[in-house]
């Protein structure tokens, strides 16, 4: 079996390869732009998918479409460079899928399709407002995903994530927090009220069920959340950081009037997992559990370093 992981060298994908690559053959195509990591093991195209589309990959690969960029804040400051590498990437993704005859393209999307739910938890049926540039592009993506299995019968599936975190994160509220304190023990700035509510879910959880999902998934083309079954707010997080960090800083909230961290944040966001669930898979560990565990593994590696 050989997969292909776009975006291989990033956070998500940088892990899939690890988890994959004793198992299996792993073609990682990257552009290195973001991600930088490499494990030896794997074999690397560098290759910028905003343009690429003739790449060769074997026949009946297992494609995995990690390859974007993750920041949801600077998608609405530049919707132009996010549009670039969310859509037109995921487009000749499918492309290089079609023209290589892959077995199945399972497309990395976001629980950001949903924008502010009104059903919480938020089953895979439910309406898709997203609010913020980047859940419109992956929405495009899921959607387009669709179209090719749909029309040149390539096996597809689109898996809406919640929040990842863990070993190795370079962005994401932990990994602000970490490094906020670092610099300022004595002051905590938190982006909104800190009441914001959402599901999270450790790396390994993440990179587990995607891999579940490219040999479970149902039908020719499937949808389904990826996430935890519990949540918790911004200031919890706030609490647990400090406590592995052992200090008791001021938190000064940047709040600007709706409660929202920034342009597009969604407030509270928890994920329906039982059609994953029905499929014989669920998480390890907590929302919580995920959280303490990322600051753990941040502050070893900076440790290390």
């Amino acid at each position: 079996m050989v997969h292909v992981i776009t975006g291989g060298a990033g956070y998500i994908g940088g892990h899939l390869t690890d988890y994959l690559v004793n198992k299996d053959e792993v073609i990682v195509i990257d552009d290195f732009s973001y991600g930088k990591y490499v494990n030896q093991k794997a074999k690397y195209i560098k290759a910028d998918l905003r343009k690429e589309s003739e790449i060769k990959i074997p026949k009946d690969s297992v494609i995995f479409h990690l390859a974007a960029n993750p920041d949801v804040r600077t998608s609405m400051i530049d919707p132009i460079e996010h549009f670039e590498r969310d859509v037109k990437a995921t487009l000749n993704t499918l492309e290089i899928a079609r023209k290589n005859d892959a077995k199945i393209v399972v497309f990395a999307s976001s629980s950001t399709v949903y924008g502010e739910a009104q059903k919480i938890p938020t089953p895979e049926d439910a309406e898709l407002k997203p609010i913020s540039n980047y859940g419109l592009y992956k929405l495009m993506g899921e959607q387009m995903v669709e179209y090719y299995s749909r029309v040149y019968g390539i096996k597809g599936v689109s898996v809406r994530i919640a929040n990842v975190t863990g070993g190795r994160v370079s962005h994401g509220v932990v990994y602000d927090f970490v490094h906020k304190i670092l610099k300022n023990n004595k002051r905590l700035e938190i982006l909104g009220n800190g009441k914001q509510r959402k599901s999270y879910i450790y790396i390994s959880d993440a990179v587990e069920g995607l891999v579940f999902l490219s040999e479970r998934s149902e039908g020719k083309y499937s949808v389904y959340n990826l996430g935890n079954e519990d949540w918790i707010t911004v200031d919890e997080i706030a609490k647990i950081v400090e406590e592995e960090m052992n200090v008791s800083p001021e938190h000064v909230y940047i709040d600007p009037g709706d409660g929202r961290g920034w342009a597009g944040d969604v407030r509270f966001m928890l994920l329906d997992i039982s059609k994953i669930k029905r499929l014989g898979w669920r998480p390890k560990y907590s929302s919580r559990e995920a959280v303490r565990l990322a600051v753990r593994d941040l502050l070893n590696e900076l440790r290390k370093n």
